[in-house]
């Protein structure tokens, strides 16, 4: 089985590449998904292609909002044309496709597979849009999650009052491996097993961060409850 891993120099991708050694992982320079042309032709180099995870994104909700093309271009135009690509195929490709707790408000909490998304910033509507265009396909898989790198946070300060069920990278891509082989399809949501706060989730892995609470904060509108819920699936512990 050959798989196609995008955004393999990610933390997600990094992980998912321990999983699926043999597996194709271009760099952005490799593959450009922004650049139809050259997306169809490395399907039509890569005819064997089975599955692919598509983890590669501009996730930065400050970024996204800076640049809105750019994110549009990245998340929703790259993403369409991946699908368009695994349409022209006409061969059966699954496809995985790496979405967020963030295409929820963030006004309630542990959103299920069946709730319904309303985004609170452009990264988070180029993400909910991505879903759409996946969901063209026969053969898909919407993962919603929420992870961090597991390295040394890279601010000073973490939210005490933005919440979320972590994970690691690590965590999800094991959960990603998971799922496929259940051969689950649909939207699953793939959470962890403890609802905590961005600073708790911050210390596990940088002890002397600071609390900070949102009233610190100046940017785009955060989603603050990121937790998620499954119907479908078991939760995880966030490895220690």
């Amino acid at each position: 089985m050959v798989t196609l891993i995008t955004g393999g120099s990610g933390a997600l991708g990094t992980e998912l590449k321990k999983i699926y050694p043999n597996a194709l992982a271009p760099t952005s320079d490799e593959l450009d998904l922004k650049d139809r042309e050259a997306v169809f032709n490395y399907f039509k180099k890569n005819s064997n292609i089975d599955v692919i995870i598509h983890a590669a994104a501009l996730t930065g909700i400050r970024p996204c909002e800076e640049n809105q093309s750019l994110a549009w271009k990245t998340n929703v135009e790259g993403t369409r044309n991946l699908v368009d690509a695994v349409l022209d195929s006409k061969h059966k490709i699954l496809f995985i496709y790496v979405s967020t707790a963030c295409v929820f408000d963030g006004h309630k909490e542990m959103y299920k597979e069946s709730s319904i998304p309303y985004p609170e910033n452009f990264y988070a509507l180029t993400k909910l849009v991505g879903e759409h265009e996946v969901r063209r396909l026969q053969e898909y898989l919407i993962v919603r999650t929420n992870f961090a790198a597991k390295e040394k946070w890279r601010y000073p300060k973490a939210f005490t009052d933005r919440f979320g069920t972590y994970l690691f990278a690590n965590d999800v891509a094991k959960g990603i491996a998971d799922v496929q082989k259940e051969n689950l399809r649909g939207i699953v949501h793939i959470v962890g097993d403890k609802k905590m706060s961005v600073y708790e989730l911050a210390k596990i892995t940088t002890p002397d961060v600071k609390p900070m609470t949102i009233k610190e904060y100046s940017g785009p509108r955060l989603t603050m409850d990121m937790s998620l819920d499954t119907e479908r699936w078991k939760k995880y512990k966030i490895s220690p």
